[in-house]
């Protein structure tokens, strides 16, 4: 360890990051966070037959410029004659490309002539977001493909982009409207999704019921509803109870008997309260109802609820014992299945609203494992696999179940690991950095916003685009 921190000591010195940035390691970009706008315009490219993007931004009051669809006039040659890639000017600060209305291989050109101005012509962490029809809701193999090959443009350019600019692409449902599209373009706009690069989701219709985004308020869409949050009393628990916080929410912040005086101090700062629960005791869940009936109102119901509570007991599997094996299970998934089951229950005082929000905490080693975390890979990928069943199962419900995945994250457990293993998990992903706590909670409200009804059963991943995995 002393090595670790010497090595820390030596690269934090002037002369110390000369030698990195001969190495090529370089200070990472700063990325823009929170209810930030770009400074720079949103450009908006309309391919083919679309117009929801368009629709989407001014429905969010965005002002746009367009993007200009053939680009081939502007082609110039440096002086060796070769060609030099064209720019937008004005610099933008976001590109929109609405490519709802692609079909055929050879539109995808389309694509790559708005797409090329911007891989060095955006500001530094700008945006740019593709938006594209959901491949099983579209006709024909080659129309199917292209949708496809959509998500492999978007993840690439996610790799090329420099300077903490990130590509992401949302699929769009048949049927699905600027509505149904506002929460997720305005959450991939602004700094809230700094640390989300690369990656595809799904929105669809909201269903009969939701409605959500009537009694919405955009700057606090949580207002005068309950969030309840298990592991909250630190780390990124703490994180995402007060981003909600932040946004308007009444807090139950719920963590483990040992933790209490850290959840009180995170339940007061919010003004909401602390419940001290084990959440794989057999009647966690009616604790929970009770507690919001009892302190918050006996008419109260729950809004969303974020399965935060983890644990980690890693060891190789030739080492891992039934105990280890089992408590990492309990904790991360059973719970959680014995938890929603019971809050489900409509005629609860003190369970799930009628178009309630379930959040889980999926893991980016639960897309692609991860040497000595076969019991935490199991219980991470458990989650999404969840959350794809409950999608179905409450088929018939306004309640939407979705997972973040978050990749490297700085929390004081990853301030443990030795320095140069620090390093590289920072820097195997396309923003060449570590995300914070902060990054992992704007996700989770983004999938818990009222407007964010259409948004249900997927995964987002909060990594950076980490090389690991899908």
């Amino acid at each position: 360890m002393a090595g670790s921190s010497f090595l820390e000591t030596l690269y934090n010195t002037g002369p110390g990051r000369a030698v990195a940035r001969r190495a090529g390691l370089t200070d990472p970009p700063k990325l823009r966070r929170g209810h930030t706008m770009p400074s720079g315009p949103v450009a908006l490219a309309t391919l083919s037959n679309s117009g929801v993007g368009a629709e989407t931004l001014a429905l969010l009051g965005i002002d746009t410029v367009a993007a200009l669809v053939d680009v081939a006039e502007n082609r110039t040659k440096d002086e060796r004659g070769r060609d030099v890639p064209p720019t937008y000017s004005p610099r933008p600060g976001a590109l929109v490309v609405d490519a709802t209305g692609l079909r055929e291989i050879g539109q995808l050109e389309l694509l790559r002539q708005v797409l090329r101005p911007a891989m060095k012509g955006l500001e530094r962490s700008g945006r740019v977001i593709i938006l594209a029809a959901d491949a099983s809701t579209v006709d024909g193999l080659e129309a199917k493909a292209v949708a496809q090959g959509i998500d492999g443009i978007n993840r690439t350019i996610g790799k090329e982009l420099r300077g903490g600019s990130t590509s992401n692409l949302v699929y769009l449902s048949d049927g699905a409207s600027a509505e149904d599209l506002s929460s997720s373009l305005a959450f991939l706009l602004e700094g809230r999704s700094a640390f989300v690069d690369g990656q595809a989701w799904r929105v669809s219709c909201r269903k009969d019921g939701d409605d959500g985004t009537a009694t919405a308020d955009r700057d606090k869409p949580f207002t005068g509803r309950v969030v309840v949050v298990t592991g909250a009393a630190r780390g990124i628990g703490a994180a995402i109870a007060r981003t909600f916080g932040r946004d308007g929410a009444t807090v139950v912040a719920i963590d483990v008997p040992q933790a209490g005086e850290n959840l009180s101090a995170v339940a007061n700062e919010l003004g909401g309260s602390a419940l001290q629960l084990d959440i794989t005791a057999p009647d966690a869940g009616n604790r929970i109802a009770t507690h919001v009936a009892a302190v918050h109102g006996a008419d109260r119901k729950i809004w969303a609820i974020v399965h935060n509570a983890g644990i980690t007991r890693d060891k190789m599997l030739a080492n891992l014992d039934e105990k280890l094996w089992g408590s990492v299970l309990e904790v991360n998934l059973a719970a959680e299945i014995r938890i929603n089951a019971v809050l489900l229950d409509e005629n609860l005082p003190g369970g799930l609203d009628h178009c309630a929000r379930i959040v889980g905490i999926a893991s980016t080693s639960g897309v692609a494992g991860n040497k000595g975390q076969t019991n935490y890979a199991a219980s991470k990928a458990g989650v999404m696999g969840l959350v794809w069943a409950m999608a179905d199962e409450l088929v018939d419900r306004p309640v939407t179940a979705n997972a973040v995945a978050p990749g490297f994250i700085e929390t004081d457990m990853t301030a443990a690991i030795p320095f140069v293993s620090r390093e590289i998990f920072r820097r195997t992903n396309s923003l060449q950095q570590g995300g914070q706590p902060v990054d992992v909670a704007e996700a989770i409200t983004h999938l818990c916003d009222p407007a964010s009804g259409g948004v249900n059963g997927q995964v987002i991943r909060v990594c950076g685009q980490n090389l690991v995995g899908a």
